[in-house]
C-alpha cells in the first residue's frame, strides 16, 4: 500500500484516493507492504532504487546505513507486537531523497499510527522531510521508553513476589509463588528487553549517520531535535543495561530459591526416613519367625512393641527439632 502526504496549513494531508503519480509537493511517501508497481512508481519519481525486503534484513552497518545518488538510506530495527505474547522486531527503511522522505515497511507499529494522527492536526510537523523523520523517530523513542517502563514495572512486581516476607508469602497467590512460572515471566521480560536494546542500538547508529552526513543540510531546530534524540537513546540504553542486570539478578535468585525448595523437600524425605528407621527395625525384629522368642508368649508383648516403635520415632524427631533441622 502506498500512502502519500503533502503539506497543508493544518498539518500533513493524506492524499485519498492515492493519485496515479506522486505530486510535486509530495513530502512523505509511506510504503507499507508495497506492490512491485508501487515501488517502481516511487523509484521513478524520486530517482532512487528502493531496497528489497531481503536487503532490509541484513545486519551489517554498510547495508543498513549508506548514501547513494545523493539520497540517504537508513534501516532501523523496531519492536512490534509488544502487547502480544510474542513480541517481534522488524526492519523499517527511511530514505531521504530530493527533500522528500520515503518509508518502506512491512509492519504497522504503533509509533507510526500515533505520529500520523498527531501530524495531521499540527502544521509544525510538515516543515520538511527532516521534520517528519525527526517526528517519527521521536515517536519510536517514546515507544521504546514505554517498553522499558513496562518491563521495569513487571520486574518490580516479580521481585516483590520472589522476595516476599513470610506473611506476604501466606497471602500471595499460589500462581505468583510458582517459581517456574516466575522464571518464564522473567524470561519474557528479558526477551522483550533484548529486542528494545537492539532497536536502541540501531537507532543510535541511524541518528549519528544523519547528523554526520554531509549531503543533508539540517535546520538548526531540526539538528537540535536529533541531538536530543541521541541523548535520549543513550540514556535509555543505560537504563536498559540496568534493567538487564536486574533481570539476571532475579533469574539467579529464582534459581537459588528453586534449589532451596528442592533441598527442603529432600531434607523432609531424609528426616522421615531417619524417623521411621527405628520403628522399622523393631518391627523387623519382632516379625522374625523364630520359635524361641521370649516376647511371643508374653501377654503384653504386642502393646510393648507398639509403644517401643512410637518412642523410637518420637525421639529422633525431637532431636532434629531441637537442633533446628526442622
Amino acid at each position: 500500500m502506498l500512502t502519500l502526504y503533502v503539506p497543508s496549513p493544518g498539518g500533513l494531508q493524506r492524499l485519498d484516493p492515492t493519485p496515479a503519480a506522486p505530486p510535486e509537493q509530495l513530502l512523505w511517501a509511506d510504503l507499507v507492504e508495497p506492490t512491485l508497481e508501487e515501488e517502481r512508481e516511487v523509484e521513478r519519481f524520486v530517482g532512487i532504487e528502493v531496497p528489497t525486503r531481503e536487503e532490509m534484513k541484513e545486519i551489517e552497518a554498510s547495508s543498513r546505513l549508506y548514501e547513494e545518488g545523493g539520497a540517504l538510506f537508513m534501516t532501523l530495527t523496531v519492536v512490534t507486537k509488544i502487547d502480544t505474547e510474542r513480541p517481534e522486531t522488524a526492519a523499517i527503511t527511511f530514505i531521504l531523497a530530493k527533500g522528500r522522505l520515503i518509508t518502506l515497511r512491512y509492519v504497522d507499529p504503533l509509533p507510526f499510527r500515533k505520529y500520523i494522527s498527531y501530524a495531521e492536526r499540527h502544521a509544525s510537523t510538515c516543515g520538511s522531510a527532516h521534520v517528519v523523520l525527526a517526528g517519527l523517530l521521536e515517536s519510536i523513542v517514546e515507544r521504546i521508553a514505554d517498553v522499558l517502563e513496562r518491563v521495569g514495572a513487571d520486574l518490580d512486581d516479580a521481585s516483590a513476589n520472589v522476595f516476599a516476607t513470610p506473611a506476604g508469602k501466606r497471602k500471595a497467590n499460589r500462581v505468583n509463588r510458582d517459581l517456574r512460572a516466575m522464571m518464564e515471566r522473567i524470561g519474557r521480560d528479558g526477551d522483550l528487553l533484548s529486542k528494545a536494546r537492539e532497536s536502541l542500538v540501531s537507532l543510535t547508529r541511524l541518528l549519528a549517520f544523519v547528523q554526520q552526513s554531509g549531503s543533508v543540510q539540517l535546520a538548526p531546530d531540526v539538528r537540535h531535535r536529533f541531538r536530543n534524540l541521541s541523548r535520549d537513546a543513550v540514556a535509555l540504553s543505560d537504563h536498559a543495561s540496568f534493567v538487564s542486570n536486574k533481570i539476571n539478578f532475579l533469574l539467579d535468585a529464582t534459581l537459588g530459591l528453586i534449589n532451596i525448595e528442592q533441598n527442603n523437600i529432600i531434607k523432609i524425605f531424609s528426616v522421615a526416613a531417619v524417623v521411621f528407621l527405628p520403628p522399622t527395625l523393631i518391627a523387623s525384629i519382632y516379625g522374625m519367625n523364630f520359635e524361641h522368642m521370649p516376647e511371643l508368649a508374653w501377654r503384653g508383648g504386642y502393646p510393648w512393641a507398639l509403644l517401643l516403635m512410637v518412642i523410637s520415632a518420637i525421639l529422633p524427631f525431637l532431636y532434629f527439632k531441637r537442633r533446628g533441622w526442622l
